[in-house]
C-alpha cells in the first residue's frame, strides 16, 4: 500500500500553525515516554520510528520520509510518547500542536481528510507489525519487508521500484531480525536468483519467488 503524504500545497498550514525545526543526522527527536504535545511534519529528510525495551533492545517500526507526520500520540490529552524517534539523515521538520492546528483544519477539508487517513494508516501499519511477530518466520518478515518497499517508488526513501538502499543491519532494525540473521537470508534468496546484492543496494529480479515463501 502507497503511504499518505502530505502535499507541498498544504505544508503552509503547519507553516502558519508551528514551527520550523532542524535536526542533524542521529540526532533525538523525543523520547519513548516523553510528554506528547506536539505534531510533527517533515519537509526535509526522513527520521526512525522505533521502539525501546528495558534489556537495551531496539526495534524499528518504520522509517518515515518528506510529507509524512509522526507523533500523533499528541492527539490524546496528556498523552506519552509511545516510541523514541530520532534523525536518519539531517532533518527538517514543522512542529505544532492540535490546538493551533484546529483554525487550519476548518479551512482545509482535504488536510482534515489526510490526518483522519494518516491516524488510519498508523493504526494499520502497527496490526500488520504484529501480526508479522507472531505469525510469521524470519525468511518471511525479510520477504515481506523487501516487497512492501519496493512496490512504489519513493525519492524521499532513496527507493526506485524493485531497489532497496538498504544495509543488512538496517533491514535487521526494521524487522526485528539480527544483521548476521539477515545477510544469510538475504544470501539465500540470491542464490535463488530471487535479488541481486551490492554495496548498500538490493535489487528484487523475481517477486513471484519472493511471494511464494510467504503464501
Amino acid at each position: 500500500m502507497k503511504k499518505i503524504k502530505i502535499p507541498e500545497s498544504l505544508f503552509t498550514y503547519f507553516e502558519q500553525a508551528g514551527q520550523k525545526r532542524f535536526y542533524h543526522q542521529n540526532s533525538i527527536i523525543y523520547m519513548q515516554e516523553d510528554q506528547a504535545t506536539d505534531l510533527y511534519l517533515i519537509t526535509k529528510g526522513r527520521v526512525r520510528v522505533y521502539s525501546l525495551f528495558k534489556d537495551g533492545r531496539e526495534i524499528t517500526i518504520e522509517i518515515v520520509e518528506k510529507g509524512r507526520i509522526f507523533g500523533d500520540s499528541s492527539f490524546i490529552q496528556e498523552a506519552t510518547r509511545p516510541v523514541s524517534v530520532s534523525a536518519v539523515s539531517d532533518v527538517e521538520l514543522i512542529s505544532c500542536s492540535l490546538e493551533a492546528m484546529l483554525p487550519y483544519l476548518a479551512l482545509s477539508p482535504e488536510l482534515t481528510k489526510l490526518l483522519f487517513q494518516l491516524l488510519s494508516e498508523t493504526c494499520q501499519h502497527l496490526s500488520t507489525l504484529l501480526d508479522r511477530s507472531y505469525f510469521y518466520d524470519r525468511y518471511q518478515k525479510v520477504a515481506i519487508f523487501l516487497l512492501e518497499q519496493t512496490r512504489f517508488t519513493n525519492e524521499d526513501k532513496g527507493i526506485r521500484q524493485n531497489e532497496l538502499c538498504y544495509s543488512h543491519e538496517e533491514i535487521g532494525e526494521c524487522v526485528g531480525l539480527n544483521r548476521v540473521t539477515v545477510t544469510k537470508i538475504l544470501n539465500e534468496f540470491q542464490e535463488n536468483r530471487w535479488i541481486l546484492l551490492s554495496y548498500k543496494k538490493i535489487t528484487i529480479l523475481n517477486r513471484e519467488g519472493l511471494e511464494s515463501i510467504i503464501n
